[in-house]
């Protein structure tokens, strides 16, 4: 019973793990065979959408006194569910692409620059398809997605102070 009451107290949905899930395995089976699941790659508009939804309710769960304390709560909080696993993933892969790539410039520009949320833009300046076959060697390439994901969040908590609903107004 105890922890029903903390789930109930935390905002929990175990329902949003499992369109999580289910956003991921379509990307995963797009991947392998585009012919099976040939609109798998909306998984990713899916995780967008569900991470949109449990930002803002994590934002309306919380005391927000102000602008600052908001803004440095809310990135603090992005810094150390993301980078960690984020700077593991990048150094490791970057690592073994030096090992066995013979020409991995691309690949490791595409990961120094998903530190900063940056290799969607570094990937479109470069002019890269995400469907072309070179991008199947770019260990880094779906990093695109991480990094709109850091774009909006960047974005993000900045309207909804302004709208008025992280400060919970009810204007």
């Amino acid at each position: 019973m105890n922890k029903l009451i903390k789930l109930k107290n935390n905002n929990y949905k175990p329902e949003i793990d499992g369109l999580r899930a289910i956003a991921v395995i379509a990307v995963i089976i797009n991947h392998f065979n585009k012919e099976i699941l040939p609109s798998g790659y909306l998984g990713v508009d899916i995780f967008f959408v569900i991470s949109g939804f449990v930002i803002t309710s994590s934002i309306s769960s919380r005391e927000n006194k102000n602008f600052g304390s908001f803004l440095i709560g809310f990135y603090e909080r992005r810094i150390k569910r993301l980078f960690p696993a984020l700077i593991f993933y990048v150094l490791l892969i970057s690592i073994l692409i030096c090992f066995f790539n013979p020409n991995p410039s691309v690949s490791l520009k595409t990961g120094f620059s998903s530190l900063f949320g940056l290799s969607n833009l570094y990937l479109l300046k470069i002019s890269t398809d995400y469907f072309a076959q070179s991008t199947l060697f770019n260990s880094f390439t779906h990093t695109w997605s991480l990094a709109v994901e850091e774009q909006f969040y960047f974005i993000f908590p900045i309207l909804i102070w302004f709208s008025g609903y992280a400060k919970k107004e009810k204007n």
